[in-house]
């Protein structure tokens, strides 16, 4: 093999309202909230990662847009990590009015044994906040 990949730049999610998911995921996770290129895009931005927020109203051979062959609103899957513990996340999302449909549960992710809640975003993607344990 010639290379290896080294990490995630960016994902793109689609969504119906690109004003509400962005304004959901800036009060639910804290996430930040940016415009960019000649469109206007919108994205979400966490540490050193990246959500593209992309109508599902937009052609999707548009050479502004790329994105896979389907276009659908809430096929997402999506787990973030934080350092927050599983009792803060609890909290937090309840103090948002977010249902949790599942958790506190344990989860195995890319590095191991975390605890992990879900719920869904406006479109319907599965949101996992996880906790690694400290250590």
């Amino acid at each position: 093999m010639g290379f290896a990949v080294e990490r995630f730049d960016h994902i793109v999610l689609n969504c119906r309202d690109v004003a509400a998911t962005a304004a959901w995921y800036e009060r639910v996770l804290g996430m930040r909230v940016e415009t960019f290129g000649s469109a206007g895009r919108t994205a979400l931005m966490f540490g050193g990662q990246k959500i593209n927020l992309r109508p599902v109203d937009l052609a999707v051979d548009d050479p502004a847009w790329l994105t896979g062959v389907v276009a659908a609103a809430g096929a997402g899957d999506l787990c973030f990590i934080t350092t927050a513990t599983p009792e803060e996340v609890h909290g937090h999302l309840t103090a948002c009015g977010v249902a949790i449909t599942e958790g506190p549960v344990v989860r195995t992710g890319a590095l191991g044994e975390m605890v992990s809640h879900y719920c869904r975003d406006l479109d319907g993607n599965l949101v996992e906040i996880a906790v690694y344990p400290a250590g």
